[in-house]
């Protein structure tokens, strides 16, 4: 996927998060937006994954029952952490930043739900493969 194609796609993904932001409101639960956000996608036509695998390979060896999963995976590209904090920090763009690495991906939206204004807890995240 180009790099135009790929944010075309973040864009998508942003306009569908302020729909189920404006629909919602803050103050539920992750997994409620998830939810919400993998029906809005799948709406434009795109193929989302839910909770897809996030491998752990170490050593050239596949490492097992480590259980990491991305919290939503856009058209095989695009990674989407979804919180519902008080505040994002820096643990959690590191969180992000670690699945694009273990999946082999370049970008990734951290987009924090619980928020007043949904621009406010957006943040876009590379991964300089």
């Amino acid at each position: 996927m180009t790099e135009a194609e790929l944010n075309k796609l973040a864009k998508q993904a942003l306009d569908c998060a302020f729909r189920v932001h404006k629909a919602l409101g803050p103050g539920l639960r992750e997994s409620a937006y998830k939810a919400c956000l993998a029906i809005e996608l799948r709406k434009l036509g795109l193929f989302v994954e839910i909770e897809p695998p996030c491998p752990l390979v170490y050593e050239g060896e596949m490492v097992s029952d480590v259980g990491y999963r991305m919290d939503l995976l856009v058209e095989r590209e695009l990674v989407l952490e979804i919180k519902a904090v008080e505040a994002l920090h820096p643990i959690h763009q590191a969180q992000l930043l670690s699945y694009l690495r273990l999946a082999d991906k370049r970008l990734g939206l951290l987009i924090n739900f619980n928020v007043t204004m949904l621009r406010d807890g957006i943040k876009r995240v590379v991964n300089r493969l």
